[in-house]
């Protein structure tokens, strides 16, 4: 399992927002250079951050994007999540009768343990604690 490019980006992004006081607006411009980001990439996981109701963006001379939340309430699950969708190791962790081997699988245990463990760092794991 790998966390795609595009979500990686979107980790970057939201954790130089989430290094800016007051909660003050970004040119995009600023972001995709500092954080060494395709400018067009980074429109794209500005709009499923938006959507997903992590960031703030403001169009015009004034405009630029900021953190929807305090820094402690957005979790790199929530990030993730929005670009890559639910993490999901194996099929068979979601749905057991997708296995060939079905309730006979010795693996089958092991991989829903490692994904458990994995959702939770990543849910216990906040912006604000990052930048500190």
């Amino acid at each position: 399992m790998q966390i795609t490019r595009q979500a990686d980006y979107a980790v970057r992004a939201v954790l130089h927002l989430a290094q800016i006081k007051n909660g003050d607006r970004a040119a995009t411009s600023i972001v995709a250079k500092e954080q060494h980001i395709p400018p067009s990439f980074l429109a794209k996981i500005i709009s499923q951050l938006s959507i997903a109701g992590l960031l703030h963006t403001l169009r015009g001379a004034h405009g630029g994007i900021s953190l929807a939340r305090n820094p402690e309430q957005i979790t790199l699950l929530q990030v993730i999540e929005a670009i890559d969708g639910p993490i999901q190791l194996k099929a068979c962790v979601g749905r057991e009768d997708v296995c060939t081997f079905e309730g006979n699988c010795a693996i089958r245990s092991v991989w829903c343990d490692a994904q458990n463990e994995l959702i939770t760092k990543l849910r216990n794991t906040n912006f604000a604690e990052l930048i500190s």
